[in-house]
Order: structure tokens, then C-alpha cells, then sequence
């Protein structure tokens, strides 16, 4: 039906996910498609088959040299397709099947809107009514519009997600431009940036010193000669490989706070690459600012052991900065199916939650009021049955989400 070459096994995990998801949800259609079909519900059944075609096309395509960077393209049109063809499903089954799934449905309005949107709150006031049978055409047409808002709300969350990622790697690209630019700069200007150092005088003989170098120790240098005229073409990079070292050891050590997830785009990927080459910028810049004598007591290294060192700990201590763009990245994740209110005062929205749907605890003062509605409805409110905190999921749950 959707055009999906048989044989031909998916190139990556989310694609074979998605072609599991479609072909259940061909399964549904054709089942539906057998029934009865007026005008309106023939039209939905078009409607859902060209989605699933479309979901089918985007999963099988392929981009060829431009693979690397279409990746979001075709996962963006798989999956919003296999969304709406859920939503257009939850418009062709029958009453009883879509009381079913009402809990289904509640679940993901509550992982994606807001505690006082309005579709959430009549969804939870209708949701007891909903399960037990007595259904209206209304009722139907607010689980679809509350599904397609939840939707709608997932994709705006994973859209949060790619647009870092995307700041991210564009950063990691212009930062790793600006490291490789200094390795040339200074491969062929090497006095110009000189990171050498002028110890002290070599003992015994007052006509001689020393000088340091990343990459070499000169000894017995005659008085007057400049520090920067012994400067090597590679100083520059092995400094800059040093901070590589030190920026790796943090991103090993990083990695004990990184959780999985089944969000795509593989943020903290791009979060830990990030840290190499904004290692051997803050090596460079470390030892430059050594060697300007900003730190006080650190003007003269004595040995090349010491430079590189040196280079390798500022290299880690790049870490101080990018451990908020790791913070930013772990609260981006932690929204992804959370309401903004959970994520930001998650007791409030427990306690919330609970005078909402109707918790185990002791009942609240009459006032107390439901789900986005105001305290002067809490008397009326009182007097209706209250519906059930979490009601278990009946069958598969309609995420559809990557």
C-alpha cells in the first residue's frame, strides 16, 4: 500500500520502528476501510492512506551524497505522517473502540499540554463519562482535537531539541574552524604566536639560557636571543593536541551523567563533541595567557613537560563552560513529554494534579477546584464523580512519537 520495497531491509533503527508502526496502522485501515463507508468517512480513509503513503515514501528515501544531513528531513516526514494518519484512525472507529482508547489518549494529552489548557480540562472532566460507554459525537471530536493539539505539542518539543542540536554542531564547526585556522597560522608563522618560555639563566654560565618550547628544550641560549625566534612550525598544534587530550578525559568523566533516551537528534552527542575542539582553543589560549604573564606566578614554565601539562589542564578546564551547554541540553531532553509547569515546580503540578483528577489522599476543602477551572466552580464540580488519577492503558498506547 505504501509503496515500502519488500526485501529491502531499513538502513537505521528509527526507520524500522516507523515501518513497523505503519504497517499496524495499514492493518486498522483495512479493516476500517471494509466497513460501511459513507461520503465523509471515505474521505477520511483517502486521507489516512495517502498519509501512511507519504510516511512510507519518506521512510524509504533516499538522498544519496546528502544522506548526512537529510536524515531529520525524512524522520520529520515520517513521523508527522504517521501522527496524523492516528489522529484521522481515532475519527473512523467505532464508539466503543474509542472509549478504549480514551485513556490512551489522556495519557499523551497530559505528557504534552499544559495543565490549563482548555482541551485537556474538558477531556479530564469528560474522561469517566468517556470510558464507561457514553460517548457523544462531541466527546469524539475533543479526544480527536485534544490528540492533535498533543501532537502538535510533541512536535513543537523535538523541534526545541533540533534546533539546539543544530546550534550545537554549528558551534562545534566554527570553533573547530577557528582551532584548525591557528594550527596553519601558526605551522606557518610560528614566531607570531610563540609559545616558548625563558626560565631562567642556565646554571653556571651567566652568557647562556634556556628556553621552553612545546615541542623542543633549547639550552645555553646566548643572552639577548628572543624566546619567539625558536619557535617550531608544530608548537601551536601540539598544544592544541595536548587540550584535545585534556578536553577527552572530561567527556569520559561526562559520560557517568548521560542517561539514554528515546528523544532523536542525538543531543548530548553533539554536546560532548563539542568539547574537543573547545579544548585545544582553551589550551592556546591558557598558555598565551601564561606567557603575557596574566597569571601571576606562572610567567616561566621550566620545562616542556610543564607547557604540555599546562595544555592539557586547560584543555580540561574547558569543562567550566561547556558544562552549562550540557545543563541546557539535559533540561531540552527533560521536556520532552513533560508539561513546562511539571518541569518547573514539579510538586505544584503533583499537588495540582491530584485536586484535578481526584487523588487517594484526604479529599480538599469544597473549593477546591478541578484542572484549569477557577475556584468558584469548585462547589458545582464537587457533586460530579471525579475521574481517576492515572487510568491504565487499554492496548497499545497511540504515541507514534521517534
Amino acid at each position: 500500500m505504501t509503496g515500502t520495497a519488500p526485501g529491502r531491509p531499513p538502513r537505521t533503527a528509527w526507520r524500522a520502528r516507523a515501518k513497523t508502526r505503519i504497517a499496524y496502522l495499514e492493518a486498522q485501515l483495512e479493516r476500517e476501510r471494509v466497513k460501511p463507508c459513507s461520503e465523509d468517512r471515505k474521505t477520511l480513509v483517502e486521507g489516512m492512506r495517502g498519509h501512511l503513503e507519504k510516511a512510507g515514501a519518506a521512510a524509504d528515501e533516499d538522498f544519496g551524497w546528502r544522506r548526512a544531513w537529510s536524515g531529520s528531513t525524512a524522520r520529520e516526514g515520517v513521523w508527522s505522517n504517521i501522527r496524523s494518519a492516528e489522529v484521522t484512525l481515532l475519527q473512523l472507529i467505532s464508539d466503543e473502540e474509542a472509549a478504549g482508547r480514551a485513556s490512551e489518549v489522556m495519557a499523551l494529552v497530559k505528557d504534552h499540554l499544559e495543565t490549563d489548557d482548555p482541551r485537556r480540562v474538558r477531556l479530564g472532566r469528560r474522561l469517566r463519562s468517556i470510558i464507561s460507554g457514553e460517548i457523544s459525537p462531541s466527546d469524539r471530536d475533543l479526544m480527536v482535537r485534544a490528540l492533535d493539539a498533543a501532537y502538535n505539542a510533541l512536535d513543537d518539543e523535538l523541534a526545541r531539541v533540533r534546533s539546539l542540536r543544530n546550534i550545537l554542531w554549528t558551534a562545534t564547526f566554527v570553533v573547530l574552524l577557528g582551532v584548525a585556522g591557528l594550527a596553519v597560522y601558526g605551522w606557518f608563522s610560528p614566531q607570531s604566536l610563540s609559545l616558548c618560555f625563558t626560565p631562567k639563566v642556565a646554571p653556571g654560565d651567566a652568557s647562556g639560557i634556556d628556553v621552553v618550547c612545546p615541542t623542543a628544550e633549547h639550552h645555553n641560549v646566548p643572552v639577548g636571543t628572543a624566546a619567539s625566534s625558536l619557535a617550531q612550525p608544530r608548537d601551536i598544534l601540539t598544544v592544541e593536541i595536548a587540550g584535545l587530550a585534556g578536553a577527552a578525559l572530561t567527556v569520559i568523566a561526562s559520560l557517568r551523567r548521560i542517561r539514554g533516551t528515546d528523544s532523536p537528534y542525538m543531543l548530548p552527542l553533539a554536546s560532548a563533541v563539542l568539547k574537543f575542539p573547545t579544548g585545544a582553543l582553551s589550551a592556546f589560549l591558557g598558555l598565551l595567557l601564561i606567557r603575557g604573564a596574566f597569571v601571576p606566578g606562572l610567567s616561566d614554565l621550566d620545562s616542556r613537560a610543564q607547557v604540555l601539562g599546562w595544555a592539557a589542564a586547560f584543555g580540561a578546564a574547558q569543562h567550566l563552560v561547556t558544562r552549562l551547554v550540557d545543563d541546557r541540553a539535559q533540561m531540552t531532553l527533560a521536556e520532552v513529554g513533560r508539561t513546562t509547569e511539571a518541569v518547573v515546580d514539579p510538586e505544584r503540578a503533583a499537588v495540582k494534579e491530584s485536586d484535578v483528577l481526584g487523588g487517594t489522599g484526604a479529599p480538599g476543602p469544597p473549593t477546591a477546584f478541578r484542572d484549569g477551572a477557577g475556584p468558584h466552580e469548585g462547589a458545582q464540580q464537587e457533586t460530579r464523580a471525579r475521574e481517576p488519577v492515572g487510568e491504565g492503558a487499554e492496548g497499545a498506547r497511540p504515541r507514534g512519537g521517534p
